[in-house]
């Protein structure tokens, strides 16, 4: 049995087009080796043709970790961030709840380039969750709180401690009470 975690095709296509939409707002901050940039270029090239209909899950799950590779190549630890940011949103081909991870690791990343304003983290989530449409805020309800199931990326590991854990239960809280109207 898949995991919650995975959500349908349909939704994971829906969900790609916002995670690449965070992924690229920060990733002007990775700076590398002509081979590494290629490679992020090349997983956002990807990931924003997933998200219109393009390709096959099946090929991008064999890519997902090139791109996570590649982020190991960067100059800075924003740079590093930015690079993850793009990987997690390459990875929504196999499990959906990546979107949330693009999302974490672009504010992580404007996090270390702004440390001196950390009114900006605030600042780029409530960005986020203004990009969101309904269809994606629908694809993103559907998934489990973080630390509830440890099948996928939401499980109790590296996506649930520290700014990624605290952006996270964030866009969740959040993206859950505007289903209520609040």
């Amino acid at each position: 049995m898949a995991s919650v975690q995975t959500l349908s095709e349909t939704d994971r296509r829906a969900v790609a087009r916002w995670a690449l939409a965070c992924a690229e707002r920060v990733l002007p901050l990775f700076e590398a080796d002509a081979a590494a940039e290629e490679i992020i270029r090349d997983a956002a090239d990807r990931t924003r043709a997933y998200s219109t209909g393009q390709g096959s899950s099946a090929e991008e799950i064999r890519k997902r970790l090139v791109a996570g590779r590649a982020a190991k190549a960067a100059s800075t630890p924003a740079g590093t961030a930015a690079a993850r940011s793009v990987a997690q949103a390459a990875a929504v081909a196999h499990m959906g709840a990546h979107a949330l991870g693009a999302a974490a690791y672009a504010v992580k990343a404007v996090s270390l380039t702004d440390a001196a304003t950390p009114e900006r983290v605030q600042e780029e989530i409530d960005w986020q969750l203004a990009e969101l449409t309904d269809v994606e805020r629908d694809a993103l309800r559907l998934l489990p709180a973080l630390g509830s199931d440890s099948a996928g990326p939401l499980g109790e590991g590296l996506l649930a401690r520290g700014i990624l854990g605290d952006t996270i239960r964030q866009l969740q809280d959040r993206i859950a009470d505007r289903q209520h109207g609040r």
